[in-house]
């Protein structure tokens, strides 16, 4: 095992210098524990190119054999600790920034029944936050979906509708906006960095009935596009929840009137991780009765 350990941090980092000093050991029985690890196996695992060390096909095959025994063990000593004990310890929570109206009652409540849980907060995308749960730098994320979910267990949220953010004094005294009006506005709208998402459902909208928007800002950032419209650069379409907590006077909130947009979003999870108690307590805050766990 220590053998694996020292060759996996070898992979990690890329060099044995890195790996020594991340390992807090010298460099030569580093690299004889490669060497001895490889005549073990009778097979070449890391190449040297340039400064760098490289995985053969081999050792990719090694490397992500062992990051999974990493994990296991990992999760283990977690589940051994947590037998019989109180919840203490760090929780790492994802949330998309438009869905953060989700969280602070929920931690607030939290906090009340388990004091001794500390949290740390992570913001992203859909697609970065669902990376982060697979690198396992966060136990559990509140997504804007889709997303592709054969790895994950999730929980769904109320669906909510979408509304259109304008500059008020293009508002005027309207309470609602047809999806033509929309479409001659300038509009600035919500784009994931990678993969398919809310943009990829509004366009849809637009082109089934045949427009063809003004989109003149694509931006992952909620708080961003809600700013650029408080100046008057452009209107923006996003879930309703993402407006409701923010004090901005320059912008009004209108209903779509001829077009249901829906978005769904849900608390997603690695399925095959051990759930720490800490975060399966969380999940249930987002239960309601008679709703289940998807897996």
């Amino acid at each position: 095992m220590r053998q694996l350990r020292y060759f996996y941090t070898i992979a990690q980092e890329g060099q044995i210098t890195r790996a020594a000093k991340k390992l807090h050991m010298a460099q030569p029985p580093l690299s004889q524990s490669l060497k001895a690890l490889e005549t073990e196996l009778e097979v070449k695992l890391l190449e040297r190119n340039g400064r760098k060390m490289e995985l053969t096909k081999a050792g990719m095959v090694l490397y992500k054999k062992a990051k999974n025994i990493f994990q296991y063990m990992d999760d283990t000593v977690t589940e051994v600790k947590e037998t019989g004990k109180g919840l203490k310890g760090k929780l790492a929570i994802g949330c998309v920034k438009s869905c953060f109206s989700y969280i602070p009652e929920q931690m607030r409540i939290f906090r009340e029944q388990y004091p001794h849980i500390t949290f740390q907060l992570r913001e992203g995308d859909t697609y970065r936050l669902a990376e982060l749960l697979n690198n396992r730098t966060i136990d559990l994320a509140v997504v804007r979906l889709p997303l592709e979910m054969k790895a994950l267990s999730f929980h769904p949220l109320p669906n909510e509708k979408f509304v259109a953010v304008l500059p008020k004094q293009w508002a005027q005294n309207n309470l609602d906006i047809s999806i033509k009006e929309l479409a001659k506005l300038p509009l600035l709208l919500l784009h994931r960095i990678s993969g398919v998402g809310q943009y990829e459902l509004i366009m849809d909208h637009f082109e089934v009935v045949g427009l063809h928007p003004n989109v003149v800002c694509e931006c992952p950032n909620v708080d961003m596009l809600l700013e650029l419209v408080n100046e008057g650069i452009g209107a923006t379409i996003i879930p309703e929840s993402a407006l409701s907590k923010l004090h901005l006077y320059g912008v009004k909130k209108m209903k779509i009137k001829d077009a249901d947009i829906i978005s769904k979003s849900a608390v997603i999870w690695l399925k095959d991780r051990y759930l720490s108690k800490s975060a399966s307590r969380f999940i249930e805050l987002f239960q309601e009765e008679g709703q289940y766990l998807h897996s």
